[in-house]
């Protein structure tokens, strides 16, 4: 029996896709060779633009609907503590099966239960527990009585939010105050020596905070990019009045207030914060090639989801339904198993389809259904032949409640907006999601087959949003479309 790889995993917060492919300015020499060596997963997604629910689909292999994680766990507009009873993580098969599984970085998947509880050791484990995400009104009494806010200057890269506090989406600061990643690196490096040291099968997980908004990093990293080499992305022109109004809000009352050198300094800052997160990964990847166990070790370098990065004239993540939020970074290295190193696979791939990755390649059987599947035959340079053809998304808001669900093909993308207008995508014609087709009458036979594949989805994941009451069944075509 061949001997079972070892596992690991560095997650960043934040990363959109396109940052680590070989063709974009990002600087990542770290992943593109990890890529040059192994499989780059060009189109894979995250299920919802938001950590908490992809960080718990990444590790069940589920979707929302089946694992309960929905919005941020750690305040007090949460839908949910956590994990459903009984949803097993890919940790709760190896750790049985003779895996020292170790956890350092960020968790935010439950705060009733941690990785301890999922047959991980715990050495750093963030986002965890009564982690509270959120201000207090004590600190709201604080901004009041202050009112330096209601008085303030913008200055660089700020948004003014009265009420609120002033926003700065960029910056600088020094490499040793970047604390969590800088006690993250170091807990897992000294985990993964630790680990190359013994005689079991291991996965270690390193998870990163950054490039979540604000982007502040060390000035050297900035210091690689020229801002008259950055450009606006092609959708930042998007006039938006064919959008659904929250995002022309967000835009008009947020964003807005950015000059267009100052979207250029925040794409700036966010690819210098990607080579930053480089560098530590690096860090563990030149201490495992050192050790002797590259070949038999399964790398996967990925994200929780991505960020608009000025697509659209948005930062950040929410609700808008636009690939830059759902678009994540996914690069596999085993040199043990992929033949033919260096293929790019443009097959559309899932976060969910990690977790049945890791048990088929340790050799290992779930008693459980994914929502996933393994991605090990693209290793072996084949494809599976019932593989999807499409990428669904489960998303009820973030810290506002929305419910909206899309569904996007080769072709077209359809996202069904239960608080406003829908948007219907030509993804061959108009890869920047700039002009929404929704409600062109030529194509009602397009939306009404991609709502049938909305419909047949919800029914195999258990999708909750079907309901036939009068004043919430609002998508155009019912759930009986999943049966016609």
């Amino acid at each position: 029996m061949p001997k079972r790889p070892n596992i690991l995993i560095f997650m960043t917060d934040h990363q959109r896709g396109d940052t680590v492919l070989s063709e974009h300015p990002a600087r990542t020499p770290n992943v593109e060779r990890l890529a040059r060596e192994g499989v780059t997963f060009s189109e894979t997604f995250c299920p919802s633009p938001h950590c908490c629910p992809a960080r718990a689909t990444f590790f069940s292999g589920l979707y929302p609907s089946r694992h309960g994680v929905w919005n941020n766990i750690c305040n007090g507009q949460r839908l949910s503590r956590g994990l459903k009873p009984g949803v097993k993580l890919f940790s709760d098969y190896l750790a049985p099966a003779d895996y020292r599984c170790v956890f350092a970085g960020k968790w935010h998947v439950s705060i009733d239960e941690g990785p301890a509880d999922h047959g991980w050791e715990e050495r750093m484990a963030s986002a965890a527990g009564e982690a509270h995400h959120g201000t207090t009104w004590e600190r709201w009494q604080q901004l009041a009585e202050s009112a330096d806010d209601l008085t303030a200057t913008r200055g660089e890269g700020e948004i003014l939010r009265p009420g609120w506090g002033v926003y700065r989406l960029y910056g600088t600061q020094p490499r040793e105050k970047m604390g969590h990643d800088n006690r993250m690196i170091e807990t897992a490096e000294s985990a993964l020596s630790e680990l190359l040291a013994g005689d079991r099968p291991w996965c270690l997980f390193a998870g990163a905070i950054g490039p979540h908004d604000p982007y502040f990093v060390p000035q050297e990293y900035l210091d690689l990019y020229d801002i008259e080499d950055v450009p606006l992305p092609p959708s930042y022109a998007d006039e938006m009045s064919d959008k659904p109004r929250v995002v022309q809000r967000m835009r008009r009352q947020l964003w807005d207030q950015l000059s267009e050198r100052e979207v250029r300094e925040g794409i700036r800052h966010f690819w210098a914060y990607c080579t930053y997160l480089d560098d530590l990964f690096g860090r563990l990847l030149d201490r495992l090639d050192r050790s002797g166990q590259r070949d038999n070790t399964l790398v996967l370098y990925t994200s929780d989801h991505g960020d608009y990065c000025g697509d659209h004239g948005l930062f950040a993540k929410g609700i808008p339904c636009y690939r830059g939020a759902y678009h994540v970074p996914a690069v596999v290295r085993w040199p043990a198993r992929i033949p033919t190193p260096g293929r790019r696979v443009d097959a559309p791939v899932s976060l969910a389809d990690f977790a049945p990755t890791f048990l088929d390649a340790a050799g290992l059987t779930a008693d459980q259904r994914f929502t996933g599947q393994s991605l090990v035959p693209f290793l072996d340079g084949s494809v599976p032949a019932s593989w999807r053809d499409a990428v669904f998304t489960q998303c009820n808001g973030v810290e506002l409640y929305y419910s909206q669900r899309s569904v996007a093909t080769r072709h077209w993308k359809y996202v069904f907006n239960g608080f406003d207008e829908d948007e219907l995508y030509d993804l061959q014609d108009d890869p920047h999601e700039i002009h929404n087709r929704a409600g062109d009458p030529g194509l009602t036979e397009v939306r009404r087959n991609l709502m049938r594949q909305l419909w047949r989805f919800a029914r195999d994941e258990d999708d909750s949003m079907v309901n036939g009451y009068i004043t919430v069944g609002l998508a155009p075509w019912g759930p009986a479309e999943a049966f016609r």
